[in-house]
């Protein structure tokens, strides 16, 4: 009986050691589960500290009903006078019972349908984001609440940090504490922007549709809460269609959420909504709406009133948006943008009106150049070595299958560069770029600021890859600065109203893209084609450089050029992209450019170009040695400092001294060099000795002339080049005529 006994205490001693093993997954389970629990209950104390006191800041509602968003902005141009004053436009304040039902049941629907069951974030809306995110593989796009869309437009700005969007978050938990749904609508309605400056659902309704918002209709409303999302491209006074697009969009969900019948919205006809007239907008507006959205970058957060002075030449944009509204031809749209040689955008015409259509062509539109797109082919293949009188011959030519045709497909045979460009030979184009290479061509554009893709196809030199007119601009502009970077700029500086100067443009010396003998061949070339070759509608009784571009089936005509220190750059077309029949480069962009470049520069100085060719020293072939100089102008002294004719002691003549005599040279056992008596030396025998480090001659040198060093530069097509140094003894010194070695 003890036996077993013992037998059953042993047993049951071992049991109490296996049940206290749990398993490795358990513990981990517990651990997770704990510390979710902790850091869950910590989030809430912090999340509830901060809501607690962010709720004990808030305004009053009455102090946030008086509050204004948005910020006053006069515009000046340069000459100071107001181009355009920008900011808030408030109607008049509806309560929550003034509001129409069908306003507030549209912005519900389309932008927060929970707005009524969440406490100011939507969790659901946040874990669906999330769950999109994490399935799709892009970036969360959480969209925010109503509550907090007002936190953001009362309190906050629109960057996309997560700071912000945490602030965010805490704000619209407090104010969701503080007031009720009806007033947090209320808030909403009356403050949010709805583009065109109006604020508020009042003012919307009166800019959009000529009357108060009280009367509001079904469909009306519906355009309205459409607008929120992007109120520019929403806009029914700048895109219609796309206006009631979006309001179609606003009625469905209505309809989704309950809010009418899906007969209601089916019956609602946006076509019939009678959208307001609005005030002439001329094109200085395409020039703001570019340059403004620049203040955020350029300003420290502020929303006190502010006049911006741009850069902006009235006269010259008055004579741009003529030229353009003068040359286009009909059914198509034109663009124009010009710079002063330091990049400052004088003149900015986005479209012929801008009241139809805000869609900026100047700095938005990507189109192919066509054949301005041969300004990087001809640098490229100018810096590689060519020069604008080397021959090339037009001659039919297929590369990689690719077989590119001359305009009129004609081929003229023995040319030169410059008559190729001038003429614009598509063939010679297609030879240039496959022997320096498509890729150095493609690098030369990016160089000179295209930012848009290119490809380095064959066809890319006939200028295929889709630009912007601004960047093509630009690349001339930097042509026309000798060769030096130039970035387009149209705020000189931003002050507030009592004159404080909050930011100042500072101008800064551009980068040099490429050496000066390649933009003073490109500018020959450019001279060249205006005036004789394609550009020649761009004549304005001075000098100006330039080129055409014409797309295939004439869907594009470009003009780019220069005069005077200013740059501009036209391009007409359509925007679906479609044939316009006669449109070329050489036609009316051209005249265009013309008729605005006579206006522009008429108060500035005639300048000549700059087309001295000064080649690099690599590009000096043994035959060019005759442009440094005449061998007779040149004087030689042996190493012992006795004047040598040049020439001597070539095929074993011997040297003739300035004394007259013959020989070797002064050494051991050679005769005395004869020296004026009246003439006192320079510097003693052991003054040389040391300076020399020699002990007095031990050897016969003798006039002997080395090759020349590679450190050479050649000035085209005459000039008087510098004088190439010499390497041991003789050397040369400068003859009469003053060179100055480099």
């Amino acid at each position: 009986m003890a036996k077993n006994s013992g037998r059953r205490r042993k047993s049951g001693a071992s049991s109490p050691r296996k049940s206290s093993k749990k398993p490795l997954w358990r513990r981990v389970i517990t651990a997770a589960l704990v510390w979710g629990i902790a850091l869950a209950v910590l989030g809430a104390v912090f999340l509830g500290t901060a809501v607690f006191f962010t709720l004990r800041e808030l305004p009053s509602f009455t102090a946030l009903k008086s509050s204004q968003n948005g910020q006053m902005i006069v515009v000046r141009a340069n000459d100071g006078s107001e181009l355009v004053s920008l900011g808030p436009s408030y109607g008049k304040w509806l309560s929550a019972a003034e509001i129409p039902q069908i306003m507030k049941d549209a912005m519900v629907s389309v932008e927060d349908r929970r707005f009524y069951q969440h406490p100011g974030v939507d969790p659901l809306g946040l874990a669906r984001a999330v769950w999109v995110s994490a399935v799709t593989g892009d970036g969360a796009k959480a969209t925010s609440t109503i509550t907090q869309q007002l936190a953001r437009n009362v309190f906050l700005n629109n960057s996309r940090s997560f700071t912000r969007k945490a602030r965010e978050g805490i704000l619209a938990l407090a104010l969701e504490r503080k007031f009720s749904k009806d007033q947090i609508l209320e808030l909403y309605l009356n403050k949010v922007y709805f583009g065109g400056g109006a604020y508020g659902i009042d003012a919307a309704s009166r800019k959009f549709f000529g009357h108060p918002a009280t009367t509001l209709s079904t469909g009306e409303a519906a355009i309205i809460a459409g607008l929120v999302k992007a109120p520019s491209n929403y806009s029914p006074t700048a895109d219609v269609q796309a206006s009631i697009d979006r309001g179609n969009v606003v009625l469905g969900l209505m309809a989704k959420n309950g809010a009418i019948t899906q007969g209601e919205a089916n019956a609602t006809n946006l076509d019939e909504v009678e959208i307001a007239a609005q005030e002439g907008q001329n094109s200085v507006r395409y020039f703001t709406d570019w340059a403004l959205p620049q203040l955020d970058m350029l300003l420290p957060e502020t929303s006190e009133p502010i006049e911006v002075w741009t850069t902006l030449d009235p006269a010259m944009q008055k004579a741009a948006t003529a030229s353009i509204d003068g040359n286009v031809p009909k059914g198509t749209q034109g663009a124009l943008v010009s710079l002063d040689r330091d990049g400052a955008v004088l003149a900015l015409v986005g479209g012929t009106d801008y009241v139809n259509s805000n869609y900026n062509r100047a700095t938005s539109a990507v189109r192919q150049p066509g054949s301005a797109w041969k300004l990087f082919v001809y640098m490229a293949a100018l810096e590689a070595g060519y020069t604008p009188d080397d021959g090339v011959v037009d001659e039919p030519v297929t590369i990689d299958g690719w077989s590119p045709q001359n305009a009129g497909r004609n081929y003229a045979g023995q040319i030169d560069i410059r008559t190729a460009f001038a003429y614009s030979k598509n063939t010679i184009a297609a030879k240039l770029g496959q022997e320096v290479g498509f890729g150095t061509v493609a690098s030369m554009a990016r160089r000179f600021g295209i930012t848009t893709p290119i490809d380095t196809n064959p066809s890319m030199v006939l200028g295929t890859s889709e630009v912007r007119l601004i960047d093509m601009t630009r690349a001339f502009a930097a042509v026309s600065a000798g060769g030096t970077s130039v970035e387009p700029y149209g705020i000189r500086k931003v002050t507030t109203t009592s004159g404080e100067v909050l930011y100042e443009h500072k101008s800064v010396r551009g980068q040099v893209l490429v050496p000066h003998y390649v933009a003073a061949g490109i500018t020959d070339l450019l001279q060249t084609t205006v005036a004789t070759g394609t550009g020649r509608a761009a004549q304005i009784g001075r000098p100006v450089a330039g080129k055409t571009g014409t797309t295939s089936s004439n869907k594009d005509g470009w003009f780019l050029g220069f005069s005077s220190g200013i740059t501009t750059g036209v391009w007409m077309g359509r925007d679906d992209a479609k044939r316009v029949g006669g449109l070329s480069g050489g036609h009316a962009p051209a005249r265009a450019f013309s008729d605005y470049m006579k206006v522009a520069v008429k108060k500035r100085p005639v300048e000549e170009f700059d087309t001295e060719l000064k080649l690099p020293e690599w590009q000096l072939e043994p035959d060019d040695e005759y442009l440094q100089g005449d061998p007779e102008d040149y004087y030689y002294v042996d190493e012992n400092g006795n004047i040598v004719e040049p020439g001597a002691g070539a095929n074993g003549d011997q040297p003739i001294y300035e004394d007259g005599s013959v020989g070797p040279g002064p050494g051991p056992g050679a005769p005395p060099v004869m020296v004026d008596p009246g003439t006192p030396p320079a510097a003693n025998d052991d003054f040389l000795d040391r300076a020399t480090g020699r002990q007095g001659a031990q050897y016969d040198a003798g006039p002997q002339r080395t090759p020349a060093s590679s450190s050479v530069n050649v000035v085209r097509p005459q000039s008087q080049a510098p004088q190439r140094q010499q390497s041991g003894a003789p050397q040369s010194i400068l003859p009469q005529q003053q060179r100055q070695p480099q």
